[in-house]
């Protein structure tokens, strides 16, 4: 028998190889401005997008969800190694602003060329359907970041001509 919410049970792990470099990814995922524009689940905005990248640095995010509701999440970069892996904690913050239970997420970049693997890991949620719905929510937020970059491709693609 295998034990309830075990460890395992509560760490999400995705991956997806993106058609952009590794730098041009790790630049997404490091500039504020950019990071605004792809983060989040589909139909959700950012808001406030506040990210001091650095060890130790800490970042603020506010999302808004396609029925209004307003989302905010915050962590701490506990480590940066350009252009291959970013780590920060991440805790969602209730309607008075104080962080709840902290998970630590893992974002690293394979160079594939042209392309780039991207590999999630986020981990250990209190309970199985926190990971549930972290999954639903970064596998449609990567499938928006997939098609932000396509999108920004496309743009630079046609200034140049």
């Amino acid at each position: 028998m295998s034990p309830v919410n075990s460890v395992d049970d509560r760490t999400l792990v995705l991956m997806r190889v993106l058609e952009a470099p590794r730098a041009r990814v790790f630049k997404a995922w490091t500039t504020p401005e950019q990071v605004a524009q792809w983060w989040g689940p589909e139909g959700f905005t950012t808001e406030y997008c506040e990210m001091d990248i650095r060890r130790g640095g800490a970042y603020r995010v506010s999302m808004r969800s396609p029925d209004g509701v307003i989302y905010w999440k915050r962590g701490t970069y506990q480590e940066i190694v350009a252009p291959e892996r970013i780590v920060f904690t991440f805790a969602w913050e209730d309607s008075n602003g104080h962080p709840g239970h902290q998970t630590l997420v893992t974002v690293a970049l394979e160079d594939l060329g042209d392309r780039t693997r991207l590999t999630l890991q986020q981990a250990v949620f209190e309970t199985t359907g926190w990971c549930k719905d972290h999954r639903r929510g970064w596998t449609s937020c990567l499938e928006r970041f997939a098609s932000w970059l396509a999108d920004r491709d496309q743009a630079v693609s046609e200034q140049r001509k």
